[in-house]
């Protein structure tokens, strides 16, 4: 019952301090790391041990993270990874180890064990904090394929520093060491892979899929780790893999599923751990108080271990990104502001903790390198994670504008339904009613539609905003009748679920265009790979002089509503969207055969061929 009550009184106190968070703006991770760190105090004491972070924590949080991870973006920067999750890793170990030689009377073994524990940043707290401030999808990439895969380096690093102190280790086992955890993590992932891809093909039922979800982490970590393979490894690959054939392997409401209870379960653990990484503070430091040390010996190392963490990273970055050709790293000197971001993005987390803890109970000063630890994760989560987004404001290091994002997402849309609607015409039946096709192709085009009236500036609620308004209060009204028939058990509570289930469903589908761009005053431009991959955009020039610049004549004439304008390139003809009620640009595009027309409202400069259907 004690055990009980601790879980609960920790789990409370997580969804207390990420309320409060979110609603005042704070760093949610940061303020419960000190959160942590009053309890150890005032609390119940609560043991961090390496088998709750390693085989509780660690799989989950990696496979979570793995699963939503672009298998496409991680090979695109897989060198950068590389160099930053193997190289920076031990070149943090050495050079932290010969400064902890140095400063304390331990082997050098131990002092490069201590190395590899604090080498590592941590997944969690790098993309927690770089999702948070919005940084360039490309330092997330690099940031998050980086912590994924550098615990697994610190790890095997740790054990053969670890074999060294006891004298058993050559330089032919350190190889082979590596090649084992790498390689054996990495077939075990691609089989775990592919025998839950197997098994998901022939499951029926979404809750049977998610079962087998939450035993795909640990299918990969245990069976790596009882052949002394990297657990981390295979848990990373068969994620990667796993979410990247998602769409294929799973039917949409397994997906959904799976994503809904692996946010779930993965806000749950990353803020717990972060809660507790701050309550081992007095624990660590009643078994500092037993050292032989002298105090200032402990500040020092302490001081050192944490300045060394934060500054070797720069350097090996910068070392990289000038001394290496850009073809050879992925880095290069035109992007020293993203060096600089990511660079300072190396805040360690829970399992650095971990890690320190599987150092050997004969380790000398144990107690200190523990407390050096821990200074390291808590320092720079604060010093880091709190100036990261002073850093990225002041060199103007943001992320993707969502105006931007809105445009290529209307533009796969667009794709998309006209892939559909190119198919329905295949697949219908001579009896097939006409009625049925049009409103199939109202619907399938009613969704690229939304995505294109978030990109205008009509002062005018546009045609999906108000179906949207006016069906949530039919949906509000609908579900009140449903609740009302169950109070008064008219109807059996199974067939009112499932109408209840339905009601949910679509307003759920609804709520996804809910959020607004936030646009500013800059122009909007059209993502370089889409420019220029057709003849008639790149024929077309920006240079007619638009006819009717108040408006589009057409709706006036008509008295129809305009919703959002575009320009023709070629005539300079002002004609309403494709959401406005005449679709005055389009049917100019079929009486005129003009293909390219850009958009006619303030802030942007996107274009588009009627041709060829993509942006330019």
């Amino acid at each position: 019952m004690h055990s009980a009550i601790i879980i609960l009184e920790v789990a409370a106190t997580v969804l207390a301090v990420t309320a409060l968070c979110r609603r005042l703006r704070l760093p949610a991770p940061l303020v419960l790391v000190v959160v942590g760190i009053g309890l150890s105090y005032i609390g119940p004491s609560v043991e961090l041990t390496p088998e709750l972070v390693l085989l509780g924590f660690l799989p989950p949080l990696l496979y979570a993270a793995a699963i939503r991870t672009s298998l496409i973006d991680i090979r695109a920067n897989l060198r950068t990874i590389g160099l930053l999750a193997v190289g920076l890793v031990l070149f943090t170990m050495v050079c932290v180890g010969v400064l902890t030689a140095w400063l304390l009377p331990v082997p050098l073994a131990a002092a490069l064990a201590f190395g590899a524990v604090i080498a590592p940043p941590d997944a969690v707290a790098a993309t927690a904090v770089a999702r948070r401030i919005g940084l360039p999808r490309q330092v997330v990439t690099v940031l998050e394929g980086e912590s994924l895969l550098n615990d697994a380096t610190a790890l095997v690093a740790l054990r053969t520093a670890g074999l060294a102190m006891a004298g058993t280790v050559t330089v032919g086992s350190v190889g082979l060491d590596f090649l084992r955890a790498a390689g054996g993590g990495a077939v075990i992932g691609l089989a775990v892979a592919f025998l839950i891809s197997l098994l998901r093909k022939r499951l029926t039922d979404t809750v049977s899929d998610t079962s087998l979800s939450f035993m795909a982490p640990f299918l990969a970590y245990i069976p790596a780790e009882e052949v002394e393979a990297s657990g981390v490894i295979a848990v990373v690959i068969a994620g990667l893999i796993l979410g990247h054939k998602a769409p294929v392997i799973q039917d949409a409401q397994s997906r959904l599923s799976e994503r809904i209870n692996w946010n779930t379960i993965q806000f749950i653990l990353e803020n717990t751990v972060f809660l507790l990484l701050g309550m081992q503070l007095r624990s660590i430091l009643e078994a500092v108080a037993e050292d032989d040390l002298s105090a200032g010996t402990t500040v020092l190392f302490c001081v050192v271990a944490l300045v060394a963490a934060m500054v070797v990273r720069p350097v090996w970055v910068f070392l990289l990104g000038y001394l290496l050709p850009r073809r050879f790293t992925g880095l290069g000197t035109s992007s020293w502001k993203q060096l600089t971001i990511v660079s300072w993005a190396g805040m360690r987390g829970v399992v650095t903790i971990a890690a320190a803890f599987l150092l050997p109970e004969n380790t000398p000063h144990r107690p200190t390198l523990v407390l050096g630890a821990f200074v390291v994760t808590a320092g720079t989560l604060l010093v880091q994670g709190l100036t990261l987004p002073a850093l990225a404001r002041s060199l103007h290091v943001r992320g993707p504008d969502r105006r931007e994002d809105v445009l290529q997402q209307a533009s796969v849309m667009q794709a998309a339904v006209a892939a559909g609607v190119k198919e329905l015409e295949n697949v219908r039946r001579p009896e097939d009613s006409d009625e049925v096709i049009r409103r199939l192709c109202d619907l399938a085009l009613s969704r690229p539609n939304r995505l294109w009236e978030r990109l205008g500036g009509s002062e005018s609620e546009p045609p999906s905003a108000q179906y949207r308004r006016l069906r949530l209060a039919m949906l509000a009204a609908e579900r009140a009748e449903v609740l009302r028939i169950r109070d008064e058990a008219q109807v059996d509570q199974e067939i009112l679920s499932t109408v209840l289930a339905t009601l949910d469903v679509e307003e759920s589908i609804m709520t996804v265009y809910e959020e607004r761009i936030a646009g500013d005053a800059t122009e909007l431009t059209t993502p370089e790979p889409a420019a220029g991959d057709c003849e008639h955009l790149t024929a077309a020039v920006d240079c007619a002089v638009p006819k009717t610049p108040e408006g589009c004549p057409d709706c006036v004439r008509e008295g129809t509503v305009t919703v959002h304008l575009r320009m023709c390139l070629e005539c300079g003809n002002i004609g309403c969207c494709d959401s406005s009620t005449g679709r005055h640009a389009e049917r100019h595009f079929h009486e005129s055969g003009h293909p390219v027309m850009r958009s006619f409202e303030p802030g942007e400069s996107w274009r588009w061929c009627y041709v060829d259907e993509i942006l330019g």
